[in-house]
């Protein structure tokens, strides 16, 4: 028979010796694991007489007791031990005064959103918004696209599940619908920008499925192409902070202008940079064009009184451009790295006056 007080002496001391909770574990198993000590005890019970288990019993049963006890005791002292040292380590001094540096960025995008509404603001022009999901009827129908155009295909467009009376919202792909919903509850002068997040079918390296936009809308009585190009310009000259820029306006198609103008800018791309206002090289820069006199009339507006213009642009492009970005992709990747090298401060918002891009 072994010796019982001897081994709970022993069994003990281990208990009191272990360091942290994987020792004390260790001597768990070693006493009451399925094939400890203690539990070895426990098991020979079955092949004593009568007698023997009535006087080892008890006294097996009280040895496995106090040693549960034990092993219940040091785990709480143990925890109490480790969540004492991390208090210790982990402490914060709530007296040192706060850090002087700003940890927060602007998104380049963001950016020059905040560059393009300064300027437009100081323009005349009001911000518009309008929903990302929108109607057919305004993204398409009321801007005069055909059923046909190509636009509305699949390929091109995100449909949205079929509504019950057959109709299908769509993702907007032009903020133009904003444009739409000013003219349909705002009687003439109107002047507004629309900027916003759009989305077609498209991804690469120049095109991402989300995109930014701003497009402009004039209506009055008296506006003409004259104005739509000295828009263009003040803001090319505000953007690209050159004193001078000089624009190429090209005959092109859109369903909802007529006529239709693209505008080219002059640059220089040698030494691997593109400089604005010099050289003699042309990048394409925005869409426009007199507002199309079926959309003035679809929206409510006698198109015999009033005319206007109307001009967009990508706002992923103008800040790839501005600030040196060949690929579009990593500003929807969001590596905090790639974002902090443009250095844009949280609260500092661009202004004319200030400087847009400090």
């Amino acid at each position: 028979m072994p010796d019982v007080q001897a081994l709970e002496t022993s069994v003990l001391n281990a208990i009191a010796g272990a360091s942290d909770e994987a020792a004390l574990e260790a001597v768990r198993v070693s006493a009451l694991g399925k094939k400890g000590a203690i539990s070895e005890l426990l098991k020979s019970l079955g092949g004593m007489s009568p007698e023997e288990r009535k006087a080892n019993g008890p006294l097996f049963n009280g040895l496995r007791d106090r040693v549960a006890a034990a092993l219940a005791a040091r785990k709480t002292a143990l925890g109490e031990e480790a969540l004492n040292a991390r208090l210790a380590f982990e402490k914060i001094d709530v007296t040192l005064p706060a850090r002087p540096e700003a940890t927060g960025s602007i998104h380049p995008v963001s950016q020059v959103l905040d560059e393009v509404i300064a300027i437009f603001a100081d323009l005349g022009f009001a911000v518009a918004e309008g929903p990302d999901v929108e109607f057919d009827d305004y993204n398409f129908t009321k801007l005069n696209i055909p059923p046909d155009h190509p636009a509305r295909q699949m390929h091109d467009t995100f449909y949205l599940k079929e509504q019950a009376d057959g109709s299908r919202h769509v993702l907007r792909t032009h903020t133009s619908p904003v444009q739409v919903r000013t003219m349909l509850k705002q009687k003439p002068p109107i002047r507004i920008i629309a900027p916003g997040r759009t989305y077609r079918v498209d991804s690469d390296a120049t095109h991402s499925p989300m995109f930014h936009q701003f497009e402009g809308l004039v209506i009055d009585e008296v506006t003409n192409l004259g104005h739509l190009k000295w828009t263009m310009e003040e803001f090319c000259k505000a953007f690209f902070e050159v004193d001078e820029v000089e624009l190429r306006a090209r005959p092109s198609f859109f369903p909802f202008t007529e006529p239709s103008v693209e505008w080219d800018m002059r640059c220089d791309r040698s030494g691997g940079q593109i400089r604005f206002g010099t050289g003699n090289d042309w990048l394409e820069l925005a869409g426009s064009g007199m507002v199309h006199p079926r959309v003035l009339e679809m929206c409510g507006i006698d198109p015999s009184r009033y005319q206007g213009y109307a001009f967009g642009a990508g706002i992923d492009r103008l800040a790839m451009l501005k600030y040196g970005a060949p690929d579009l992709r990593p500003f929807f990747e969001s590596d905090l790295k790639w974002l902090r090298h443009f250095g844009f401060t949280a609260l500092d918002l661009p202004t004319l006056a200030g400087g847009l891009s400090r």
